[in-house]
Order: C-alpha cells, then sequence, then structure tokens
C-alpha cells in the first residue's frame, strides 16, 4: 500500500475502508453469481479476450453474453441485466433493432462484400444529408478511420502539419489525438504502446473552453484543424461553457483552419447530432459507433467548398496510394444497417423518447447524491448521462482528470451490477436507448441509491 493510501481518509467522500470492504464484498457476490463465466476460459487470445479493452470492466473476470435484446443482456449463467452501457454507445437505439436485423437478413443473401455500391448506398447518402446536414460523405468502418481520414484532408487542402486537440480528449485510436500537456507544453500520453514518434510534430494541446489559448496556438499558423468533440466525453464529461463552440469557428475561419466536428459519442443530443441541434458549422463532420445501429460503420463528411478544395488538391497530386480506405469500407452490410437505422430507427421521434428517459435517469441520481450529501454531480448530453465522483460542473480536461476517480468509479460499477444495471466501464457512462423503459430507469435509480447508502452510510 502506498504512503498516499495510507494517509487517505476518504475518496470522493466516501471513507477508504469501507469503499474497499464494499468492493470485497461486491466481488464475492459476483463470483458466488457466475460461475460458468468463471470457468469460461479463452486461451486463444491475448490475454484471455479477443479484444483488450474487454478486460476493462472493474470486474473479477468478464461475464460472458448469451444475448442481448433491446435494452437487456443476458449472460451464460442467466442474469439478464438492464443494459446502460449498449456497447458504449454502438448499440444506442437498443440491441438488434428490428428494421437493422431485417436489413442485413436481406442483404446477407445478395451479397457481403463487393466494392462496388448499391442502390442502398445512394439512398443511404440522401439520408445523411438529411440527417446531419449538407456534406459530401465517405464511409469508413470505425470513427478512428474516419478522424484519421479527415486529418489527411484537412492537411491536403490548407498545406499546414498540425491538427489542435483538447487535453482529455477522445478520438480512436488516432496517433495525433494520443497528446496532453505537461506543464504547458505538448506531449505524448504515458502509456502509449510503442509508441515513437514526437506527437508534438504534429498536434498542439489546448484546454476546453479555452478561446485565448486557442487563439495563441493558431496564430502560429502550421494549424490545419481544430479536432473536437462539441462536449468532452470518454473523461468525466465536460460540457461547452456558452459562446465556445463558435467561438471555435469564428477563430479557425480568421486563421485559415479547419473545424472538424466528431460526434461520434454526441449523437445522444438529438437527430442529426449537437451539431444540428445546435446550430454548429463544421467544415468536416465525422460520426461513427451507432450510426448504423451497431454494425461496424462511420461516415466522414466534407463542407461542398471543402470538398472542392479538395478535388483541386486531388487533382494535382502524384499519383500512387492516398494512405486512404480500407477494402471492407463501404460494403453492401453497412449501407443496408445505415439506411435503416437513420430512416427507421434513429428518427425524431425515438431521440425525443430517449431525451425525455435520460431527463428523468438525470433527475434521479441527482436526487440520489443530494440525499446523501455526495460531493458528487450529474452532467448528461442528451441520451448520454455521467455520475461523476467529484463536484461539477467541470470546465476542461485538467478539471476532469482530477475528477475521475477509479477506485470509487469501479466499486460503484460493481455494486449497481450486481443489482441488475450494467453501466459503461468507462467513466459512468449511461445512456438511454428509445426501447429503454421506465421500470428500467427506476431500477437504475433505485439501484444507485442502495450503493450510496452503503458508501454513505451515516456512522
Amino acid at each position: 500500500m502506498s504512503l498516499s493510501e495510507t494517509i487517505a481518509v476518504d475518496l470522493s467522500g466516501v471513507p477508504v475502508a469501507r469503499l474497499r470492504a464494499f468492493r470485497v464484498a461486491e466481488v464475492a457476490r459476483y463470483t458466488d453469481a457466475r460461475p460458468l463465466s468463471r470457468a469460461a476460459e479463452a486461451p486463444d487470445f491475448l490475454n484471455g479476450v479477443p479484444m483488450h479493452w474487454m478486460r476493462d470492466w472493474p470486474t473479477p473476470y468478464p461475464l460472458i453474453v448469451d444475448r442481448a435484446q433491446g435494452a437487456r443482456i443476458t449472460d451464460i449463467d442467466g442474469h439478464a441485466l438492464d443494459d446502460f452501457c449498449l456497447g458504449d454507445t454502438g448499440s444506442m437505439f437498443g440491441h438488434s433493432p428490428a428494421p437493422v436485423a431485417r436489413a442485413i437478413r436481406a442483404q446477407a443473401g445478395r451479397g457481403l462484400t463487393y466494392m462496388l455500391p448499391t442502390q442502398a448506398a445512394l439512398a443511404a447518402g440522401r439520408a445523411l444529408t438529411a440527417t446531419f446536414g449538407d456534406f459530401r460523405w465517405q464511409i469508413a468502418t470505425t470513427a478512428t478511420d474516419a478522424n484519421r481520414f479527415a486529418l489527411r484532408i484537412a492537411r491536403a487542402v490548407t498545406g499546414r502539419p498540425k491538427v489542435l486537440v483538447f487535453n482529455g480528449c477522445y478520438h480512436g485510436t488516432v496517433d495525433d489525438a494520443m497528446v496532453t500537456l505537461d506543464g504547458g507544453r505538448t506531449v505524448n500520453r504515458p502509456g502509449l504502446v510503442g509508441q515513437i514518434t514526437d506527437l508534438s510534430t504534429l498536434a498542439v494541446v489546448a484546454e476546453f473552453n479555452d478561446l485565448a489559448g486557442v487563439a495563441a496556438l493558431l496564430a502560429q499558423g502550421d494549424v490545419a484543424a481544430v479536432l473536437t468533440e462539441p462536449v468532452m466525453t470518454n473523461s468525466c464529461m465536460v460540457l461547452p461553457e456558452p459562446g465556445f463552440l463558435d467561438g471555435l469557428r469564428d477563430l479557425t475561419h480568421a486563421h485559415g483552419a479547419l473545424l472538424i466536428i466528431d460526434e461520434t459519442h454526441t449523437q445522444s443530443t438529438g437527430h442529426g447530432g449537437y451539431s444540428r441541434v445546435h446550430g454548429l458549422d463544421p467544415d468536416i463532420f465525422v460520426v461513427g459507433k451507432c450510426v448504423a445501429g451497431g454494425l461496424p460503420t462511420a461516415v466522414w463528411g466534407l463542407r461542398p467548398a471543402v470538398a472542392d478544395r479538395f478535388a483541386t488538391y486531388d487533382a494535382a497530386r502524384a499519383p500512387g496510394h492516398s494512405g486512404m480506405g480500407t477494402t471492407l469500407s463501404a460494403n453492401p452490410l453497412q449501407f443496408a444497417a445505415l439506411l435503416a437505422t437513420l430512416t427507421e430507427v434513429a428518427t425524431p421521434a425515438a431521440f425525443a423518447r430517449m431525451d425525455a428517459g435520460a431527463a428523468r435517469l438525470a433527475d434521479g441520481l441527482a436526487r440520489a447524491i443530494a440525499d446523501h450529501a455526495a460531493p458528487w454531480h450529474v452532467a448528461r448530453v442528451g441520451a448520454r448521462v455521467e455520475f461523476i465522483c467529484a463536484p461539477g460542473p467541470l470546465r476542461n480536461g485538467s478539471d476532469a482528470a482530477r475528477a475521475h476517480a477509479p477506485e470509487v468509479e469501479q466499486a460503484v460499477h460493481l455494486g449497481l451490477l450486481n443489482r441488475g444495471s450494467l453501466i459503461a466501464p468507462f467513466h459512468n457512462m449511461m445512456l438511454v436507448s428509445p426501447v429503454t423503459t421506465r421500470a428500467q430507469i427506476d431500477r437504475l435509480i433505485t439501484n444507485f441509491r442502495a450503493v450510496l447508502a452503503v458508501l454513505f452510510a451515516k456512522d
């Protein structure tokens, strides 16, 4: 045990001894309830899982999924959970929406991939424009790819080398965004596997909500684009202050840089994402995860003026590989699922249900926090809700890093799971889908209250 742990009296307002006793009890409860998951082994996979993030759940071993439907997930031990993680946004509209499942089945009988467009592809392009605005679209498999390609376009049309990102941001596994601030300097984030490049040659970092800091970096004249989420997620959630996003638009225009809005997580805001709901005007727009109902798909789009600039650049560049594109991107299964999602699943009515349910959830969690006098707060953007184990609101990535309380968050997560509510393993994120019921929301609030009652019990 470190000296800091020895001296610590509490973590996020919870007595350390009580927190750790709770965690021990919840681990035992989980283990007793899931013997089949415990016995399951996957020695053929590195670290026993097919993708290493599957080890990031705060459980002693992963639960093995049997099936999922709607907003419920069932493990091989027969436990049905109310699912508020929803594949970390990938299944934000619920598991296997019927229109998407039908579209996939129909396309599967006509071929899985052939590197040529389909009628569904043409219709999906029109649906993307109707949903998100006037862009010239391209299809990728992941938002990481989409962001990577968008950055190539930005550098191509501006002739500039760097991207400006915000401290604590996440844009997939794009190397350029894996930077942080250290004493005011842009440096590589710690912990990057096999990283040998000095990423400060590719990127500069500012703090979110700091327009003066952004302006100073843009004034150097070497920034091709600002890449940002409209709300910082994949950290303790940070909301934009009034005028910040409009200020970014003005500053990028003034300094000849492009504005790239990544809405991979903030699709939860409403129909058309945060940009449409709040009238933002990005030069390049990126969205992924749930845009095709859970089938791996991302899209990126250029405003017509940027598309024209790129066409000029593209016509003049030397022949050879562009460094963009992957063989299985824009396959017919993606278009079938994308079209079904945009036209039948992710409708304005669906977002209205999601928003109402998330408002109910956020209010219930906030009341529980207040009733237990916990020094925590709740943040929400549309259907996405987080409880943060620190006072708020948070202003930037440095605030978010200080608010992050892994030991507390892991204990609460496991306590909720054992009581039947599954939330995301990252930053206490919860999503309300169109098929999430009021009963499920109320159960999560009740379970959250039960966990807080233990952690904040009066001695």
